[in-house]
């Protein structure tokens, strides 16, 4: 069986072996050397592709800022009570979604009392806005504001009264919570002239009773 010796032939065929393993070792370089441009070609490839994407990603967060402030002012300008006519107690503060809104006697007009399991079954109406609460008309926008949640965040409140839902309320419209004495005081409505509503009126229109704080 015949064996090929590199160095053999290279004499046979005339051609010094110093001059052969010099030939050689050249085009291997050469070899080597177009291998490495290569890699210079896809390494260049890659670092503009990556110069690209940054570009990109520049340009989403740059517009970032600008929606988180629409969705801010958004947020200040919403309103946060408006009125509703309850059968028998008249037109009286309700939320956005059109819940009756209650006021709690133990907070003595004057701060947010309820809290812990308390809150669970009276939720605190929040308010997440920067500024002071708008109200939808008749509702005077004078009479709203906020208190501090001592369960953390704020609490729109109408003409000193912290405003609460009920939980017993299942659609807009009920007023379940209205004269209950739960939670270690009596609940009531309010109506737009802030007065707190303690008595049926004799009809389902009106203003609501009165027997309230001014």
């Amino acid at each position: 069986m015949l064996r090929c010796n590199p160095t053999a032939l290279a004499v046979r065929l005339g051609v010094g072996t110093a001059n052969f393993k010099e030939e050689m070792n050249v085009r291997i370089l050469r070899g080597n050397s177009n291998r490495y441009q290569v890699r210079l070609l896809a390494v260049a490839l890659l670092a503009a592709l990556g110069l690209v994407a940054a570009g990109c990603g520049g340009s989403s967060a740059s517009s970032a800022p600008k929606s988180g402030v629409a969705g801010a002012q958004h947020s200040t300008s919403s309103v946060a009570v408006k009125t509703r006519k309850i059968k028998g107690l008249g037109a009286v503060l309700v939320n956005p979604a059109g819940r009756t809104l209650y006021v709690f006697m133990k907070d003595q007009h004057s701060r947010v009392t309820c809290t812990g399991s308390c809150a669970s079954f009276w939720p605190p109406l929040k308010w997440k806005g920067s500024g002071k609460p708008k109200g939808a008309s008749p509702v005077k926008n004078a009479l709203l504001g906020w208190d501090k949640n001592p369960a953390g965040g704020k609490v729109v409140t109408y003409n000193h009264w912290p405003l609460y839902t009920y939980s017993g309320d299942s659609a807009a419209g009920q007023a379940k919570g209205w004269n209950q004495t739960l939670n270690g005081g009596k609940w009531y409505v309010i109506n737009a002239k802030g007065t707190v509503v303690k008595k049926k009126t004799s009809s389902g229109g009106g203003g609501g009773g009165g027997g309230g704080w001014g």
